[in-house]
């Protein structure tokens, strides 16, 4: 579907490519729509009367579909006029649409308002386009898509997340121990009191994407759950609770 653009004279964005972040009420028949686009990044809109049982746009407010949506509006808080399909439905199922909803609250923390990150944008589609073929998949499975989803989403945000070298230039060795620190990287052991403890082995694996190692798994859950805890600040987030309740996440 082709997307039309911008008419600046009325701030009016139409078809805009989209995904579905959250909605919450708004007065007594609309809602709050967090939308994620690719050309504006997180824009919040409302959709005025969706809460009605014959609204036009009330079945197509779904997370994981990717829509064409059209607003306008001068102020943060945008009017949303319409939401076309520009794909099939794409459906996720227990823990995998746990983790769909665990990477929409990521982005509803970190990502700011109106800054746009198509390469993110992407980077998300496919990553649910992931989730949604997985069959029955295993707690590895799903832990393994999150550990990519996570490093790329805080990389793309502008994140040092540097895993090949060390805070000095030095090349990352696979048999030594770091100690990893957020906004520095990699240092030694007794450099810092801060970070975690993690293998070179482990900071190489999550550069190539490689995974396979128990050891890796391990340790790179470790050092995603410190760096985005550094970065979201003390508010735990809720899905990755319920994630850990169910599988260890």
């Amino acid at each position: 579907m082709a997307v039309r653009g911008t008419d600046s004279g009325t701030h009016k964005q139409s078809q805009q490519p989209i995904f579905i972040l959250h909605t919450y009420p708004f007065k007594e028949t609309s809602l709050v729509v967090e939308m994620f686009s690719r050309e504006f990044g997180r824009v919040a809109a409302v959709a005025k009367g969706a809460r009605r049982p014959l609204s036009a746009m009330r079945g197509m407010l779904q997370s994981f579909q990717q829509l064409a949506g059209t607003w306008s509006g001068k102020n943060e808080l945008k009017t949303l006029h319409s939401l076309e399909w520009m794909t099939g439905l794409t459906l996720l199922r227990g823990e995998a649409l746990m983790c769909g909803f665990y990477m929409n609250e990521l982005l509803l923390r970190l990502l700011p308002r109106d800054d746009a990150h198509a390469e993110l944008f992407d980077y998300y589609a496919h990553t649910v386009q992931v989730l949604s073929s997985l069959q029955a998949p295993e707690s590895v499975q799903l832990a393994e898509v999150m550990r990519r989803f996570e490093l790329k989403l805080l990389q793309l945000l502008g994140y040092a997340v540097p895993l090949t070298h060390d805070e000095h230039g030095e090349v990352i060795h696979l048999d030594e121990t770091y100690r990893f620190e957020a906004d520095y990287g990699a240092c030694a052991p007794s450099a810092t009191k801060n970070g975690i403890l993690i293998l070179g082995a482990s900071l190489v694996g999550m550069a190539r994407g490689d995974y396979s190692s128990a050891t890796t798994q391990s340790q790179s859950k470790q050092l995603m759950r410190y760096l985005l805890q550094h970065y979201l600040g003390e508010k735990p987030l809720h899905t990755r609770q319920l994630l850990v309740d169910l599988q260890g996440f």
